[in-house]
């Protein structure tokens, strides 16, 4: 069973309320889960945006078992499917219209495992529209990571991700990455929000053991166009030691749980 594949089994198995929000690049679901109750705080927390950050999905399954006892968050736990298997899998994993595409722009190597990027070559997490194409390390043709895209939410998972965030109205929202152990929270964000914010960060940072950062030089992350657009806390948490190369796998689930299991309570706990 592949990792779509499990989620698939999770979403038919759940009893909660759930509903498909979009479509991948290939055409495949993607799945939203909800726990908890629709009183405040609302929050939305997404998993496995960058392809080789799939390991991330295992951490969503934890949050949704162990669920939260204030407020309810939807569940996104792989929003980059095409992605997350074009890296396990390679080339196969795509459709014949897109793997001499995707070859192509791995520059012939059948080699996948460090690909960031959705089946197109976008990068969905600099494909967002919150100074979009200003980041330092944006490039501007499809490539395995960094690439903007053609325009702010042209690749069908990041806009099917920021509709459902749109329709959602959340109170706040967390994107779970790999890897580093630290906490991204700000975003060009004024002084008041800033300081509503940090005291969130900081419960995020007490839950994991991981400290706060700047991610200076960034823009048109999810992250970003939640804190631009909806003016709401919005966080980036990297999971996984940094002395571990990409891709981080199975094997680390349990390290990044641990950590990262009590994250969504304490959050919510303290909104």
């Amino acid at each position: 069973m592949d990792l779509p594949e499990e989620v698939e089994a999770v979403y038919k198995q759940y009893r909660g309320e759930k509903k498909i929000y979009g479509r991948s690049a290939e055409g495949r679901p993607l799945y939203a889960l909800f726990m908890g109750r629709h009183e405040y705080p609302i929050g939305i927390s997404q998993y496995a945006l960058h392809a080789r950050e799939w390991v991330t999905t295992l951490l969503a399954f934890f949050h949704l078992e162990r669920g939260v006892r204030r407020g309810g968050v939807w569940v996104l736990p792989l929003t980059n499917p095409d992605g997350a298997l074009l890296s396990q899998l390679g080339a196969a994993s795509l459709s014949a219209k897109r793997r001499e595409q995707a070859l192509k722009v791995n520059k012939g190597s059948p080699d996948f495992t460090l690909w960031k990027a959705n089946a197109e070559g976008v990068d969905l997490n600099v494909n967002f529209d919150a100074r979009w194409g200003t980041g330092t390390q944006n490039v501007f043709t499809p490539a395995p990571g960094n690439y903007v895209g053609e325009a702010p939410l042209c690749a069908p998972e990041s806009r099917a991700l920021w509709n459902f965030t749109e329709e959602t109205a959340p109170d706040f929202t967390v994107s779970w990455h790999t890897k580093g152990e630290e906490i991204y929270w700000r975003f060009r964000e004024p002084f008041f929000h800033a300081i509503r914010d940090k005291k969130l960060a900081n419960i995020l940072s007490k839950s994991t053991g991981y400290p706060l950062r700047d991610a200076k030089g960034s823009a048109g992350g999810y992250k970003d166009m939640c804190i631009e657009r909806l003016r709401i806390p919005a966080f980036t948490v990297e999971c996984g030691e940094d002395k571990f190369s990409h891709p981080l796998g199975r094997e680390h689930a349990d390290s990044i749980i641990r950590k990262c299991g009590e994250a969504l309570r304490a959050l919510t706990e303290g909104m």
